[in-house]
């Protein structure tokens, strides 16, 4: 019933948890020292971390607290909503310091963002629950009869695993005549039982006894342990086993090997035979767990299990030596375990962050803590990372290291760190530990795109078809991500003039660039623009490239025939004299191409002519000559088919038709043109020969004022000859030049010039025809388009010019009379013929 009622009372003192906040500042480590009973429930408050630590609400929250125990286990916890010291889990003092005390758990909080760390303790305060426990549940003592009173025989201990007053404090025993128990308090703090006889035993009157032991502990309601005592009675044996010495002290290196001799304890017995034979025996606590044995007959004590430092650092043994007799002696020896380096560091990461920003110095990347189980010089570490690395080990309070950046990291140089922490101890041999971690760089936009060329020449051909895509441009970004994402864009032109959104067009993703419109070389040969490239950072970085684009020539453009004009009213005829020499010059085509290059470049031919042979034309100036000499017989009008084609693939052409007059001299009457001569080929009908009798009539009559006109022209030409000067009446220009000189026909060694001339002012470009003192000046008006003029010609080739298609084509032919005959010249002031 009573042990019931113990059981009972022992829940009721587990549910009800008494917890202490004990706040104290040590002497010169500024620790802050908690207090807790074992056993309490998980989540019991322990204490307002925020008021302890002097800070605002919420700070520890948005600091990121946390704190770190020795080895990583978290007995303790913050809550999360109000930031309270909480018990992680259910503590066992017993487990966590066995018998040291007090039992005190070092830890750490640890605040992030700016970084501070605060050193704590957490005291477990022991409730008693754990029983004394005899290792036996019965002992045996063998007793002479002729022992007398006051003999104190030690007996086995009971061990209680609380601490302080709830540990074994005391011991009793059964009520009897002749014994009575006593208590004593060895050096180490445990307390052992010696029985002492009180009264003289008496082997023919009581050969056994049988006592019970009871063992205390302080506790409130105190708890106990029995073991049973029997004793026998054995006849005289006055003289018990003594040992050379009460206490023992022996060192054994932890690494040591099973068997190993640890130390020889020695007992002398002063009986003879078997009650002088000595033999030894072990008291421990647990004979099962304890790392030691004994020889029974040597007192040799050797090593049976590994020892750890770690785990226990001393033990401490009573020795028993018992005679024959069943006489005893007891000797206690203590053996210290020495320390070897066996243990290598441990590192405890506290907080890791990655990835971190570039460019930006001294950024905190780690915290962690080291330690070593080892002690003394063993214990002793120190950490490394490589040298090569941006990165810095700082040491902190106690065994904490932050690890922060040398510098700014630039993640376009390298954009991971593969880091190895090595921790070493001081010990011999030296043990070390490596911790790996990665830390990741992330980008900042700090590059702007970069295109593969400060500048690009795009060719282009002319009359492309629209959205051609005609070449691209490229840029890169060293950045990551959105940073390295390029979008290319068209930048307003230099120019305002030039119209580049209707020219070009760019894609934003990929560079391409298509001409939106058909583009004429003749209007537009080369532009140029700027192209940017942008990325997507914030905020957003740009470079730009110059964009050069040039406009091939294609052969689109026909020979434009400048003289003969073929649009006039009246046909142009020339006139030769039938007295001419073979190779005489008759007339010149002037023919430009608006095109460039070989496309512009013209060659001649004689297509047709009325008589074939007469004439010939140079294939690259375009002179008409006379092939031979002219004869009565040839027809006196000619009609000559000059074709002019260019060299462009496929080549284009044109033709012009020229009108040719034979004559003997300027008295010649003026010849009907080819074109009226036809007409009255056709023979008339016979309904019509009224119409054509009045027709003729007219015609009779406005020739005949005709004739009339000519001789009044040649008489006044007759007298400005004789004064110098030749004038030539303003008017269309009848095409009937004729020389009178003496050998009837152009001089073979005129020589020419034509070139073309442009007014950007006025827009109207000039062709001069020289021929030795003859110059001929085409004015052409060009309001549409540009041609380039140029001529294949070996001797004299046309200078290179612009010009249009005309409204305006004037010669002026300055005349001068010389011996033999009317010349032109160049020197005088001449009057003007304008054909239209």
């Amino acid at each position: 019933m009573e042990m019931v009622q113990t059981k009972l009372h022992q829940k009721k003192r587990q549910v009800m948890i008494f917890i202490t906040l004990i706040l104290s500042w040590e002497a010169g480590s500024e620790t802050i020292r908690y207090s807790v009973l074992e056993e309490a429930e998980s989540g019991t408050f322990v204490a307002n971390l925020t008021k302890d630590l002097g800070l605002r609400m919420g700070e520890l929250a948005a600091r990121g607290a946390r704190v770190v125990f020795k080895g990583n286990r978290q007995h303790l916890r913050l809550d999360p909503g109000t930031c309270d010291l909480l018990l992680n889990d259910k503590l066992d003092r017993e487990e966590l310091c066995g018998s040291t005390e007090p039992c005190v758990l070092p830890f750490q909080v640890l605040l992030e963002n700016p970084f501070q760390l605060f050193q704590a303790a957490l005291v477990i305060r022991d409730v008693n629950d754990h029983a004394p426990e005899f290792p036996a549940r019965e002992m045996q003592l063998k007793i002479s009869e002729i022992t007398t009173p006051g003999k104190v025989f030690p007996l086995k201990m009971a061990q209680d695993l609380d601490a302080g007053s709830n540990g074994l404090q005391s011991y009793i025993i059964s009520s009897n005549p002749h014994f009575h128990i006593l208590t004593r308090n060895r050096k180490d703090g445990r307390k052992s039982p010696e029985l002492v006889l009180d009264k003289a035993l008496d082997r023919e009157e009581q050969p056994e006894l049988r006592l019970t032991l009871t063992a205390l502990d302080g506790g409130s309601p105190p708890r106990s342990g029995t073991t049973e005592i029997q004793i026998l009675v054995l006849d005289s044996n006055d003289n018990a086993p003594e040992f050379a010495q009460e206490f023992y002290e022996a060192q054994v290196p932890e690494n040591s090997s099973l068997g190993s001799l640890v130390i020889t304890v020695s007992a002398r017995d002063l009986d003879a035979g078997s009650f002088g034979e000595v033999s030894y025996a072990l008291f421990q606590v647990d004979d099962v767990n304890e790392p030691f044995e004994i020889n029974a007959n040597t007192g040799e004590i050797r090593l049976k299990k590994k020892l750890d430092f770690e785990e226990f650092q001393s033990y401490q043994v009573d020795i028993e030596a018992t005679d024959g007799g069943g006489l005893s002696g007891k000797c206690s020896v203590v053996i210290k375990v020495l320390d070897v380096n066996d243990n290598a560091p441990q590192l405890t990461m506290s907080s890791l962050t990655s990835p971190i920003p570039e460019n930006l110095p001294e950024i905190l990347v780690a915290v962690f803590s080291v330690s070593d189980a080892d002690s003394g010089h063993n214990q002793q570490v120190i950490c490394s990372i490589h040298d090569n690395l941006p990165f810095v080990l700082r040491p902190s309070v106690e065994n904490f290291y932050t690890l922060v950046t040398e510098g700014a990291l630039d993640r376009e140089e390298r954009a991971e760190y593969n880091i190895t922490i090595t921790v070493t101890d001081m010990g011999t041999p030296r043990l070390k530990t490596e911790h790996n971690i990665t830390v990741l760089v992330s980008d900042v936009n700090d590059n702007a795109p970069a295109f593969t060329q400060t500048s690009y020449t795009l060719w282009v051909r002319e009359n492309n078809s629209p959205a051609l895509h005609i070449g691209s441009v490229s840029a890169t970004d060293t950045d990551a991500g959105a940073n390295a994402q390029v979008t290319y864009s068209l930048l307003p032109p230099l120019d305002p003039l030039v119209p580049l959104a209707s020219l070009v067009s760019i894609n934003p993703d990929n560079g391409n660039l298509f001409a939106l419109t058909s583009l004429d070389y003749e209007a537009l040969r080369a532009f140029e623009f700027r192209v940017g490239a942008t990325d997507r950072g914030s905020p957003a970085l740009s470079s730009q490239a110059l964009v050069r684009v040039l406009v091939a020539d294609a052969n689109d453009n026909a020979p434009f025939v400048l003289y003969p004009l073929q649009n006039a009213s009246a046909p142009c005829t020339e006139l030769v004299p039938r007295a001419a020499e073979p190779g005489s010059l008759v007339t010149k085509v002037v023919a430009v191409d608006g095109d460039a290059g070989q496309n512009a470049w013209l060659s001649y031919q004689l297509l047709k002519a009325t008589e074939p042979g007469l004439f010939g034309v140079w294939a690259h100036n375009g002179e008409v000559r006379t092939a031979r000499l002219l004869s009565e017989r040839d027809a006196p009008k000619q009609r000559l088919v000059v074709l002019v084609k260019d060299n462009g693939e496929p080549p284009l052409s044109a033709s012009v038709t020229l009108h040719v007059l034979l004559v003997d001299g300027f008295s010649q009457p003026y010849l009907p043109a080819p074109e009226a001569e036809a007409a009255a080929a056709v023979p008339a009908d016979p309904l019509t020969v009224y119409l054509v009798v009045a027709l003729a009539s007219v015609s009779s009559l406005f020739l005949f004022s005709v004739l009339v006109f000519v001789a009044v022209r040649l008489c006044r030409r007759g007298g400005a000859a004789s004064a110098g000067r030749c004038p030539v009446a303003e008017g269309h220009f009848p095409g009937h030049l004729v020389d009178v000189s003496g050998t009837g026909t152009l001089s073979q060694s005129y020589q020419y010039e034509v070139c073309l001339t442009g007014d950007h002012r006025t827009g109207t470009a000039y062709s001069v025809f020289r021929a030795s003192k003859v110059a001929i000046v085409v004015k052409i008006h060009l309001p549409m388009q540009k041609m380039q003029v140029q001529s294949l010609g070996h001797e004299d080739p046309l200078e290179k010019g612009m010009a249009t298609p005309s409204s305006i084509l004037a010669w002026r032919i300055p005349w001068t009379e010389e011996p033999g005959g009317l010349q032109c010249t160049g020197s005088q002031k001449s009057d003007t013929t304008e054909v239209t």
